[in-house]
């Protein structure tokens, strides 16, 4: 369930301040050990929001650390949804007669 009251905490934060700074491993360290096109830059833009948690970065992520891809994109989704639902217009629901009503039309025809 996502907070109503604030933002959900990225996973950039997540990253940093439950795992890198309980492990005493920089930015740069970190960036090394994942290899392939890890660079100090790219971390530091997960960290700070500037880049999305991707499918490749779950998987790096997961690999590393001990937790599941799943965590990474789970913890991505619901920042998402919180900024969509903050820009999106609502949609009234449909009244459940008229769904009622719709359906036995529909067994009429």
């Amino acid at each position: 369930m996502l907070p109503t009251n604030r933002k959900p905490t990225s996973p950039g934060k997540i990253l940093l301040e439950e795992f890198l700074i309980p492990l005493g491993i920089s930015q740069s360290d970190f960036a090394r050990h994942l290899g392939g096109s890890w660079t100090q830059p790219k971390l530091s833009a997960v960290i700070h929001g500037k880049r999305s948690i991707t499918e490749e970065i779950a998987l790096d992520f997961a690999d590393a650390l001990g937790t599941t891809p799943e965590f990474w994109i789970g913890l991505q989704i619901d920042v998402h949804l919180w900024e969509a639902s903050r820009r999106r217009r609502k949609v009234a629901p449909l009244m459940r007669s008229r769904i009622v009503r719709v359906q036995r039309k529909k067994c009429a025809v």
